[in-house]
């Protein structure tokens, strides 16, 4: 399939993710249409970000997924759709793990079924790798076992297996991508990366929960490509398929890297509080990405210095966005 002149709807798209897919959609000369989630502040998130030719182009709805009815008129005359709308902070899951039910799992659903009535040509759903949990084997292909380690987690793999449904059952052309843990800028500090570099520039102290779990940091702008390239292949259609990078980083390595970049080692503290239940903590994550290589030809572009650079360049010049010595969970 080729995406040029494609109308292309994005759920999610005020997100960090999105807002990355989004643009890049525009710049293949997409019509596109995104999907904020409607609040009182009128805002688009993320968007609001674009340069103001890009931001012009777009078709911008605002509502919530979990609504079917809104979700069945939005996908009229869509192409292809990639679902990203989701809740994605695990701490919050431990405490409201309802919502990420309604908002993962039914979200979903209403998408799927919605896009099926529609007969639209391509879904690509947005997943996570960390319906893997701890590594049993790496680096991690995508036969590996799921473990539902958090809520979140669990409503994540529900999403997908509710995407392989609709695949086996009616035949919807879906496919969904396990994306590693991808960063860059306009990530909140909900995240690791963005938590450490705001710390570091902004606070006399850098608290971080455990620094021995290991993770696979895919660049925003390469999971982006990513996307575009499984909706892009026939080959895709049916199939989950893993984005990463094949480097291996603990969080200490990390710290380490972001303090050379910005010139300082400031003090470090352990927060009890920062630290996941220890049956919930994954470990490890490291990506086998050759079957998305194989299907579709993508590979990453952007090295992990390179891409802590711009992530750190995007922090310092947007400090108001970061509520430094606040546990954002």
């Amino acid at each position: 399939m080729d995406l040029v002149g494609k109308r292309v709807l994005v759920t999610g798209a005020g997100g960090f993710i999105g807002s990355h897919l989004t643009e890049a959609l525009l710049d293949r000369g997409c019509a596109v249409t995104a999907l904020v989630h409607y609040d009182s502040r009128s805002d688009f998130s993320n968007l609001d970000l674009l340069p103001r030719e890009k931001f012009s182009q777009l078709k911008l709805l605002a509502g919530n997924i979990e609504d079917p009815f809104f979700v069945r008129a939005m996908l009229e005359g869509i192409d292809v759709a990639f679902h990203l709308a989701a809740l994605i902070a695990i701490p919050h899951s431990y405490v409201a793990p309802a919502s990420y039910i309604r908002t993962n799992i039914e979200g979903t659903l209403n998408l799927l079924e919605a896009a099926r009535t529609n007969h639209t040509e391509r879904v690509v759903l947005m997943s996570t790798s960390e319906v893997y949990g701890t590594a049993r084997y790496a680096p991690i292909d995508e036969t590996h076992p799921l473990q539902a380690q958090s809520p979140y987690s669990a409503s994540k793999i529900g999403a997908e297996k509710l995407a392989e449904s609709y695949w086996c059952t009616f035949g919807l052309p879906v496919a969904v991508v396990r994306a590693f843990n991808t960063f860059g800028p306009r990530q909140s500090a909900r995240a690791v990366i963005p938590t450490i570099i705001s710390q570091q520039l902004f606070a006399d102290t850098v608290r971080v929960g455990s620094l021995t779990p290991t993770r696979d940091f895919l660049f925003v702008k390469d999971t982006a490509l990513g996307l575009m390239a499984v909706a892009a292949s026939d080959e895709a259609i049916g199939q989950v398929l893993n984005l990463g990078t094949g480097r291996e980083v603990s969080v200490a390595d990390l710290l380490d890297m972001i303090q050379k970049l910005t010139g300082e080692k400031k003090p470090l503290e352990v927060e009890d509080g920062r630290v996941r239940p220890p049956k919930s903590e994954v470990f490890r994550l490291l990506c086998d990405s050759s079957k998305a290589r194989k299907l579709t030809g993508w590979a990453p572009k952007f090295g992990l210095e390179a891409g802590l650079r711009e992530t750190v360049d995007f922090v310092s010049a947007h400090s108001q966005r970061f509520r430094v010595g606040t546990y954002a969970r």
